[in-house]
């Protein structure tokens, strides 16, 4: 196990200063590296708003390493976290290699026993200590960190949503979402959707929840200083698609109902599919493959993008984008309309799946499908393409508004904090103030 202090440690004589302070420890699988879905955006979200809300020196961040070159690795984004955690003081703990294919049940639980490991150790030299684990390979770590830690599980979505066949991963997911409250732990509600899934399905208590809705910190609202150029024939006017390359997210849907809509004579702006993954091969997935062989038989300008990189997003802040379409089958949450929302690109078209029905509502923020009805997804994209102008600027303004009045993420993760940890926000007696 690496320890890796972002800041210089304190010099010997310092050392008893450092020990028995609060700490707040966030375990995370992705997200410090660089991002291979939402989940990396908003992991890196938490910890940026966590770095404005603590007081200097009290986090603590564990992560799986990820090496140079791998398809999940971004320098970029690697260095600027780096440095922002660098400034707050936070020390960073990566975890040895897990030998196990990353995405496998065998993986979270080896997972789950280092980030334990670390989280001992860090707790006990903290007077008090918050243990908050993000997304489902991390929901184990009720039954290993230590019985004096507070413990928050954030889980971003669940097999039983999107994998409800695979029955092993269900299991294991519903037996340590079971067992969490046992120990006190509290668990985390991204979305009203995932509140009533939390409830309903994974039987954890009211009593044990903390709403901690998902959203944007203030800097994933500002234009990006670089926005990469469109394909020369999307310069015009074209429509966006962005996600993981999952049947969940529903592109077949997406193409069919643009082949309607091209059968009955529609004139469509050319589509920039970013049915992305971040595994570096030289080849595409064989879902990418059945999605191009979709493009191709369905005759459509399309372009098809396989490899996932964080500049995709910038062109929500295209002039020329005529709309923004969300087709997924199921969504626990949804990012892409909120970035959408507040990179005042729009109409947003979105499919009524999960917890997508709470940011993009008919008529007032945005057009809705029903999930997985292709013929009700051309009809609300149909409608996004003949919008009056006066029409789209509300539905922008109404989809920024709600960005700003309730997604504010950092303002979210303050009010989870007050309720599971009040302590973790109070300064230090050598600290001047809690939020930078």
């Amino acid at each position: 196990m690496r320890i890796d202090h972002t800041s210089p440690s304190p010099p010997p004589q310092d050392r008893s200063k450092a020990t028995g302070q609060p700490r707040v420890v966030v375990a995370l699988h992705e997200g410090l590296f660089g991002a291979a879905s939402g989940t990396g955006f908003s992991n890196r979200a938490l910890l940026t708003a966590l770095v404005r809300l603590l007081p200097a020196g009290r986090l603590s961040v564990i992560t799986p390493n990820v090496p140079e070159g791998a398809g999940a690795f971004d320098g970029g984004w690697a260095g600027e976290v780096r440095q922002m955690l660098r400034q707050a003081a936070a020390e960073v703990v990566t975890i040895p290699k897990i030998h196990a294919p990353p995405d496998s049940l065998r993986s979270w639980a080896a997972l789950c026993d280092l980030a334990g490991e670390a989280t001992a150790r860090i707790a006990a030299d903290a007077s008090r200590c918050l243990v908050i684990g993000l997304d489902a390979p991390l929901l184990g770590l009720a039954s290993r960190a230590a019985p004096t830690t507070d413990l928050l599980l954030i889980p971003r979505s669940s097999s039983a949503l999107t994998r409800p066949r695979d029955l092993s991963r269900v299991r294991w997911e519903r037996e340590a979402l079971r067992t969490a409250p046992l120990r006190g732990a509290r668990i985390g509600a991204i979305s009203s959707h995932m509140l009533t899934h939390l409830i309903a399905d994974c039987v954890v208590p009211a009593a044990n929840i903390v709403s901690i809705p998902n959203g944007l910190i203030p800097g994933e609202m500002a234009r990006p200083a670089h926005v990469p150029a469109l394909p020369h024939r999307a310069r015009a006017g074209f429509l966006l698609a962005m996600g993981r390359a999952v049947p969940a997210k529903g592109f077949e849907d997406l193409l069919e109902a643009l082949r309607l809509l091209k059968e009955r004579g529609v004139r469509l702006p050319p589509l920039l599919l970013a049915a992305v993954t971040s595994d570096r091969h030289d080849h595409a997935t064989p879902y990418q493959k059945d999605l191009a062989a979709l493009v191709h038989a369905y005759d459509l300008d399309a372009t098809l993008i396989t490899r996932f990189t964080p500049a995709v997003r910038a062109w929500l802040h295209s002039s020329a984008l005529c709309a923004v379409i969300v087709p997924s089958r199921e969504e626990p949450f949804g990012r892409i309309p909120l970035e959408a929302f507040a990179a005042g690109a729009g109409p947003v078209v979105a499919t009524r799946a999960g917890g997508l029905t709470q940011t993009v509502v008919e008529g007032e923020t945005g057009l809705t499908a029903e999930p997985g009805d292709p013929k009700s997804l051309a009809s609300a994209v149909h409608r996004a393409l003949t919008i009056r102008t006066e029409e789209r600027e509300r539905l922008r303004r109404n989809g920024m508004s709600l960005v700003r009045s309730r997604h504010d993420y950092q303002a979210n993760v303050r009010y989870a904090l007050g309720h599971v940890a009040p302590w973790a926000m109070a300064p230090s007696p050598t600290t001047e103030g809690a939020e930078r």
